[in-house]
């Protein structure tokens, strides 16, 4: 999970559904800062939250880390 780049990808699909970081953020519980991060490649996300995150976008963490 390290190598890959989560950030870029929920940041692609977020924006694709229509998104705002703060929609996200709110809809996932967690901070605004910390879907930052994640977006920008500061910080991971662990296996729970990119769960949550395919979830709330529709998607399944397969097509995340298969763009």
């Amino acid at each position: 999970m390290e190598n890959e780049q989560w950030g870029r990808k929920i940041r692609a699909f977020r924006k694709l559904k229509g998104y705002t970081q703060a929609q996200l953020a709110r809809d996932l519980n967690i901070s605004l800062s910390l879907l930052g991060e994640i977006e920008r490649e500061n910080k991971q996300p662990s296996e729970e939250l990119l769960v949550k995150i395919s979830t709330a976008l529709h998607i399944s963490v397969d097509e995340m880390r298969n763009i």
